[in-house]
């Protein structure tokens, strides 16, 4: 079969779920035709991606989220003013995408959670399946729990999920548990895209914290703590275009841009790790059973979301800011899920290929 993947380019998440389901199709005998990135000028597709997904790339520009002066938080309606003023642009990527879909002529179309592919959907018709995948379709589940109040950002979140999988086949929302699938809807729960990388990994425990944050803010946050707590090995992995590959503080902190095959290797090996609230990096801590806390970005609802889940599923725990001290205070009573959460993960093989072929 033929897949034509389409992804936001936001973030570590979605690409490396393409990464994964990408390596899967192909050790099955199926075709990537093409990858189509959704992105913006501020993001650069890191070479992880470029290198590992084995398919020809074509990026083209889809609303992103606009970020404050500190690259923190997320703003609702800068956001939104830019995506409304940027119109034409984006009305040129989605005829350039039924181009590309016309050529390839792909047997099923995958989604992973790019507004370009809702769109072109509500616009055009094609041939093919149209499958969405992303574990922001998990807040449709009447067992997901939300954050409280935030009813505006709640039903922005719900809004997107509409766009984003618009006339939808299937969609298969990524959980760190498994719940009651909806057939009836076309709605299944299936475990998260962990690449073999992963799994191969040799997990031990040295006594340095590890970091991941992709706006490049919070490296200052980082820094802070640092300097109160100089004592403390810190690793952390951000996007900062004006920094080195390696921006060493001193032998105690050091930065590294995203290097995904060394961030593996750094969350092997660490104590305790602390994120973003990204949903592909705290499965990826899970399953390394490593203890966690997550710091969702400000503004960012999903990530809000992320954090309610992933605690509940046993992950770790949620702060408000980067006081790493939280979680050092929190590993003696981490309780290790892996004997849940491994079996859960190692079963995505046989559900994605009865699901998509």
């Amino acid at each position: 079969m033929r897949f034509l993947f389409i992804v936001q380019g936001e973030g570590r998440g979605h690409m490396t779920q393409a990464l994964a389901l990408s390596s899967l199709l192909r050790r099955k005998g199926h075709q990537i035709a093409k990858v189509v990135v959704g992105t913006s000028p501020s993001r650069k597709l890191p070479d992880f991606f470029l290198s590992g997904i084995e398919a020809p790339i074509l990026q083209l520009q889809s609303p992103n989220f606009i970020k404050d002066k500190k690259q923190k938080s997320i703003k609702l309606l800068p956001t939104l003013i830019q995506t409304i003023w940027a119109w034409k642009t984006y009305l040129k990527s989605i005829r350039a995408l039924a181009l590309i879909v016309k050529e390839e002529d792909p047997d099923v179309i995958i989604n992973f959670y790019d507004f370009l592919a809702g769109i072109y959907k509500i616009c055009y018709k094609s041939r093919g399946q149209f499958i969405c995948i992303a574990h922001q379709y998990l807040i449709s589940h009447p067992e997901f729990t939300f954050p409280k109040g935030k009813i505006i950002e709640r039903l922005t979140m719900k809004l997107a999920n509409q766009i984003t999988s618009f006339n939808a086949n299937k969609i298969l929302a990524l959980s760190f548990q498994y719940f009651k699938n909806d057939a009836q809807n076309n709605f299944f729960i299936v475990p998260p895209l962990l690449r073999s990388e992963v799994m191969e990994l040799d997990i031990s425990e040295n006594n340095y914290l590890l970091v991941y944050v992709v706006n490049a803010g919070y490296g200052e946050e980082i820094e802070g703590f640092h300097a109160r707590h100089p004592s403390i090995p810190i690793i952390c992995f951000w996007d900062h275009k004006e920094k080195p590959k390696e921006y060493r503080v001193d032998d105690n902190l050091i930065f590294h841009q995203l290097d995904d095959l060394l961030f593996l290797e750094k969350m092997a090996a660490c104590k305790g790790f602390v994120t973003t609230a990204g949903f592909e990096a705290v499965c990826e801590a899970m399953y390394l059973g490593k203890p966690t806390m997550m710091v969702p970005v400000e503004g960012h609802y999903e990530q809000a979301c992320n954090a309610i889940d992933a605690a509940k599923a046993g992950a770790g725990i949620s702060s408000e800011s980067f006081d790493l001290g939280l979680l050092i205070d929190y590993i003696p009573a981490h309780e290790n899920t892996t004997e849940i959460f491994q079996p859960w993960a190692r079963n995505s093989d046989e559900i994605f290929i009865q699901h998509l072929t």
